[in-house]
């Protein structure tokens, strides 16, 4: 019948079934090409969502200039400023307001020798400190003369304001001065009588200082992890909050559900694109800092800022995991709201979270424990101070944070595809 039917339409019955062979052939073709498209859709989502921001200025800058170059140039501004006026306090000749000068000739005269300059106090001593005209004043009183010259100890008053930074440096000049001339006076009384003078000091204390110059420069660095943590969640901000909320935003979220590649693989695009940005973002940023940490003047101080290129390797080995955990986490929070403004303010908070460590490490130092290490971010920042100060960490100890971090990350991907392919996430208004 169907011979019959074929024939009846002028065709043969070969040619039927190589008809049916050819379309066999084609659908077999299009089922491995669709077949291969939602294998690699990933790769295409990626390109795809990659190509997008680089075209988006906003995205760009606050990846590749804003985020990366902030910490570093406010730091070096910083830095210099510090330094510049520590050298300042330390050069300038030390002029100091005396109250009752002529009631100890010897001490002022020592003081003039050392190169001090001595000045008249002003009429009102306590006001003057706390309009911050003077840092500090010295007065001696009727007293001092007597107790002088019946050997007892003479009192001299220092009139400061301690909570003022400024009055440190000066303060401790006027310390050390008025020591040594204690010294030499106490020297010369026992010498007087007869007595040895080294009889005062029984014991002998020789410092040995094991620190370095790059372990000295570290201090000016406890704040280095929080900036280049804090470049991980800036980079990839703005691709995680458009790769949810965005497309939410645009009503195109629903649409990329419907498309024959698999949810997973759009996420996992989406998340390698954001992830590529934040990497990005740490790069540039310890680029700058390797750069600028150069032009630091440290030298006369007696600290190393240098950041070497092997240390700069060590540092982005150790956040790269960083970049993929904040990827996640940014892209979990950002599938929560309505709209791109309010994933902007979700994620705003997000921004406090790399102080944290970074912040407790300044106030409270404390030695590097496992489970410390296996933390993420306090593993991070406990690792790149040590780097900066020149230790070496070991393998076992990158091993572990690197673990724990990387752990984490993976757990968070897993979960921001959970929610992409949940159909709620595309419904949400």
């Amino acid at each position: 019948m169907a011979l019959s039917s074929v024939t009846s339409m002028g065709g043969s019955p070969g040619t039927a079934i190589g008809t049916r062979v050819e379309q066999q052939s084609v659908d077999t073709e299009q089922e491995m090409v669709m077949q291969a498209s939602t294998r690699f859709g990933w790769w295409t989502v990626f390109v795809k969502e990659v190509r997008e921001n680089l075209r988006d200025r906003r995205a760009l800058g606050m990846a590749l200039l804003y985020g990366p170059l902030f910490g570093p140039v406010l730091f070096a501004v910083m830095t210099a400023f510090i330094v510049g006026k520590q050298n300042e306090d330390a050069e300038k000749s030390l002029s100091i307001p005396v109250i009752g000068a002529e009631h100890a000739p010897n001490l002022i005269g020592f003081l003039r020798q050392q190169g001090v300059t001595i000045k008249a106090a002003p009429a009102d001593p306590e006001g003057a400190i706390r309009a911050q005209d003077e840092d500090v004043i010295v007065r001696l009183t009727p007293a001092f003369g007597e107790a002088w010259r019946a050997g007892e100890p003479a009192k001299v008053d220092l009139l400061l304001d301690e909570s003022r930074q400024t009055t440190r440096a000066t303060l401790g000049r006027i310390r050390a001065l008025l020591d040594a001339y204690s010294g030499q006076i106490a020297a010369l009384r026992l010498q007087v009588r007869g007595i040895d003078p080294q009889l005062g000091r029984p014991l002998l204390i020789a410092r040995h200082d094991l620190s370095t110059a790059r372990s000295r420069g570290a201090t000016l660095l406890a704040m280095l992890p929080y900036f280049l943590i804090l470049c991980a969640f800036l980079g990839g901000m703005y691709l995680a909050i458009d790769a949810t909320a965005g497309e939410r935003e645009r009503q195109s979220l629903e649409p990329l559900m419907t498309t024959p590649v698999a949810p997973g693989q759009i996420m996992t695009g989406k998340l390698a694109a954001t992830f590529v940005f934040a990497a990005a973002s740490v790069v540039t940023c310890i680029i700058a800092f390797a750069i600028g940490l150069k032009f630091v003047p440290t030298n006369d101080l007696g600290f190393d800022l240098d950041l070497s290129p092997l240390t700069a390797l060590a540092v982005m080995a150790l956040l790269m995991p960083i970049a993929l955990l904040a990827a996640a986490v940014q892209t979990i929070i950002a599938s929560f709201a309505r709209s791109f403004r309010e994933a902007q303010t979700y994620l705003q908070f997000l921004m406090i979270i790399p102080a944290i460590p970074s912040l407790m490490l300044v106030i409270n130092p404390i030695k590097p424990l496992a489970w410390m290490l296996a933390t993420p971010l306090l593993g991070q920042s406990l690792l790149i101070n040590q780097l900066a100060r020149g230790d070496a960490p070991g393998l076992a100890a990158f091993a572990l944070c690197t673990a724990g971090t990387l752990l984490a990350a993976l757990a968070a991907s897993a979960l921001a595809v959970r929610l992409y392919s949940s159909e709620r996430l595309a419904l949400a208004v």
